[in-house]
């Protein structure tokens, strides 16, 4: 089931409950409005993204959606998915880390600043997909397959091919393509539970 506001997001997440709820606070002392994304919470100014939350088993943090562009304010910056993202940035905490809101607070207003100056970063045309072999195999065998997978949009289609081609051994790609083939079959995208 999805999470509708903060407050079911918090409660999922005990164990960073009261850090999460003091980030919330310093995000909301600022022009950003709070809206719930991809089960998260996800603050925006003007319908756009600029920060959100986030809580893992080891760390929560903060991201910003175009951190990348932040100039003043990037000491504790980290991109944690070096190849797949070129905007966004984050900041990691851990469990015995002291939020220094004052510190965190002009990261979050520089980044407001660029958002209001019209400053992003914008996607690169997208590269055509590459489907596996093992994904070629199985559209062959049944095109009833190839013509639900060819109804999803780009961004859809390359979600299931790049999951299946990253895996390192022949049998996890297997495995992957077997799990994925219902989903597209459904109509269900890769990460459609993570969407709202």
């Amino acid at each position: 089931m999805p999470v509708k506001s903060f407050e079911e997001y918090a409660e999922k997440n005990q164990k960073w409950k009261e850090q999460l709820q003091q980030l919330r606070e310093l995000i909301l002392s600022t022009e950003l409005k709070e809206t719930i994304k991809w089960g998260v919470p996800t603050y925006v100014l003007n319908n756009k993204n600029v920060v959100g939350l986030g809580a893992f088993k080891n760390h929560y943090g903060l991201w910003f959606f175009n951190g990348a562009l932040l100039q003043k304010n990037t000491e504790l910056l980290i991109n944690a998915q070096e190849e797949k993202t070129k905007a966004l940035r984050q900041i990691r905490f851990k469990e015995n880390d002291q939020l220094q809101l004052s510190v965190l607070k002009k990261y979050i207003e520089e980044v407001i600043q660029l958002q209001k100056a019209g400053k992003e970063i914008k996607p690169r045309k997208s590269k055509p997909i590459e489907i596996p072999t093992e994904l070629e195999k199985a559209f062959k065998n049944d095109t009833s397959l190839k013509t639900a997978f060819e109804k999803f949009s780009k961004g859809k289609q390359r979600e299931f091919t790049e999951h299946i081609a990253s895996a390192k051994r022949e049998a996890t790609k297997v495995s992957r393509l077997q799990k994925c083939i219902p989903m597209i079959k459904a109509g269900i995208g890769l990460n459609d539970k993570y969407r709202k």
